[in-house]
């Protein structure tokens, strides 16, 4: 058994040929562009990219096998250099009497990806975007991507705008079979710990991934995984722990970097404050558009007065990406990039000797501490990301 690090959601914004796909995703994060990213200077060992069931995009994925630059694996997923891709899809579900809601579906290889493609393709509009409304019941389409081979992750479960528990519902068993579910994802505004407040989510797995809207984004939220390789049909035992494959750690963001942990107003922004939080209208404007935050809906929703970890629970760490480190710019990330290769080496293994040699003394003593789960943060809410607060 080997461990990897797995990042299973991150989008496309563009194909090659400049057309959208994920329409408020960078440019250039076109699928190429994600494989080798996430190869050469993150370190990520999967990426499940998410947006595959665009034609425009399938067509590309065609054009690398056949070129062999990329392989399909025998156990599922393609490889490119020391990443291996899972393809999958982001799309967004309204049961009766539910709000919107968006939903992970993976497949192990491109054939039953473009077949899948086929049959949402009478359900939806434009296949060609992401995220995109697909006129069938969550069951009907949980049912069609197990029927595949495939199984699907609830995205961003807590979070407010289109996210299960966040707008869809107040459980996840009012849209979807528990028992046909693998795993939830976390989001970027909570972790195992308040996750734990619900005892319905006690038997599935917690994955914590960075829904990457733009190429430094990717690896921000990450997995590491034990199993025997890297392909989707490991990965598959790993998320169920099967035969000693397993999830043992979460890296996710502390939750109060998130944008969505503090309950906000909607129409002026402002983050209001804890002790006003059962308030009906904005303390600041008067507006009644409050938007709850991801903590205190999950306290909304909760069915236990403390959280019950359960056993199976791999460690969650609160990991802070590079790009969050003060006074670390572009150019001495490049630096440490160019002298250690890749990101995860930097935030896991690098000595702070060899980190003060390049970056000082400064920033070699905050990775440190951001390993160490450390650091304070200013907390995130209103639509914006927390802050490392300087020393």
């Amino acid at each position: 058994m080997n461990d990897y690090y797995v990042d299973l959601h991150i989008h496309i914004g563009r194909t090659e040929s400049g057309k959208p796909v994920k329409i408020s995703g960078s440019r250039d994060l076109t699928f190429y562009n994600i494989a080798h990213e996430s190869a050469t200077r993150k370190g990520i060992d999967m990426i499940g990219i998410i947006d595959c069931h665009a034609p425009s995009v399938q067509e590309e994925i065609m054009g690398y096998l056949h070129s062999g630059e990329m392989e399909e694996l025998e156990g599922g997923g393609i490889r490119y250099r020391q990443s291996t891709i899972i393809l999958g899809s982001e799309i967004e579900v309204r049961d009766e009497g539910c709000g919107p809601t968006h939903l992970l579906a993976y497949l192990p290889d491109l054939k039953s990806m473009q077949q899948f493609t086929k049959w949402m393709s009478r359900f939806m509009k434009n296949v060609e975007l992401s995220s995109q409304r697909l006129y069938v019941t969550s069951r009907e389409l949980q049912s069609e991507v197990i029927s595949r081979g495939g199984f699907m992750i609830p995205a961003h479960i807590f979070t407010p705008y289109k996210s299960v528990y966040g707008s869809g519902s107040t459980r996840i068993a009012d849209m979807l079979d528990l028992q046909g579910l693998t795993a939830v994802e976390l989001g970027l505004s909570s972790d195992t710990y308040m996750a734990s407040y619900l005892s319905e989510l006690d038997d599935l797995a917690f994955v914590t991934n960075s829904d990457a809207h733009s190429l430094s984004k990717i690896g921000r939220e990450y997995n590491q995984m034990r199993m025997l390789e890297p392909s989707y049909n490991e990965l598959v035992k790993a998320l169920n722990f099967e035969d000693g494959r397993s999830i043992i750690g979460n890296y996710g963001l502390n939750p109060q970097l998130g944008k969505y942990h503090r309950t906000f107003c909607a129409k002026c922004d402002a983050v209001l404050d804890e002790t006003a939080i059962s308030t009906s209208r904005c303390l600041n404007c008067g507006s009644p558009k409050i938007v709850r935050g991801v903590m205190d809906r999950i306290l909304a929703l909760a069915d236990r007065e403390i959280p019950i970890i359960m056993p199976h629970r791999p460690p969650y760490y609160n990991q802070i990406p590079l790009e969050f480190i003060p006074g670390l710019g572009k150019k001495k990330l490049e630096q440490l990039l160019g002298q250690f290769g890749t990101e995860m080496n930097v935030l896991h293994h690098v000595p702070i000797d060899d980190l003060t040699r390049v970056v000082g003394l400064e920033i070699a003593e905050t990775i440190l501490n951001a390993r160490g789960g450390l650091l304070k943060v200013d907390v995130g809410g209103g639509g914006k990301y927390g802050r490392i607060q300087r020393r």
